[in-house]
Formats: C-alpha cells, structure tokens, sequence
C-alpha cells in the first residue's frame, strides 16, 4: 500500500506541473523546479538504494573472507557493483538538468 501511494505522489509530481502547463515565464518556472525535484530523487534514491546494497554485500564479503582468505579479489568487485548505482543515479540527474 505504501509503494502504490508513493509512486502515485512520484506521478503527480513529475506531471502534475506539465499537464495544465501556461504559455509564459510561470510555466517554466514550474517545469524547472520539477527537473530539480527529479534530478534530486534520481540521486537521492539510487545512493539509498546503492548505500543498502554495499553494506549488505561488504557484510558477507567480509564473512566470507573470515572464513576463506583467498575469497577477497572475488568478493570486493561486487561492491564496486554496487557503489556504480550511485553513478547511475548522478548521471541521470545530469541528463534531466541539462536535456
């Protein structure tokens, strides 16, 4: 229930500002605000997401590496993997601002 309302707010958000949108300076106005509010869950979002992602990975890497030594260069790339989700997620608020 809590995903179907957050994701209708998200919605409203993002087109709220478009759909009933005025020819003049009120307009892009409201369109520039809402690429900001975009730009900025774009990273905020993927850096929750790729924060939860890291620690719960370099929590088993590490586990694994107590018991097994010789696990280390075949664990630390996954949480490279998972640090590239907030990459991600900055290279998509850049896209948004700047297209």
């Amino acid at each position: 229930m809590k995903k179907q309302l957050f994701l209708l707010i998200m919605l409203g958000l993002v087109f709220g500002g478009t759909a009933f949108a005025q020819s003049g300076g009120a307009a892009e106005a409201s369109n520039q605000g809402l690429r900001y509010i975009a730009a900025g869950l774009a990273v905020g979002l993927a850096c929750i997401g790729g924060g939860i992602a890291v620690g719960q990975i370099g929590a088993a890497a590490m586990g694994a590496m107590s018991e097994n030594p010789e696990l280390s260069g075949k664990a630390l790339p996954f949480v490279g993997l998972a640090e590239g989700i907030c990459l991600w997620g900055f290279l998509v608020a850049l896209l948004i601002l700047l297209v």
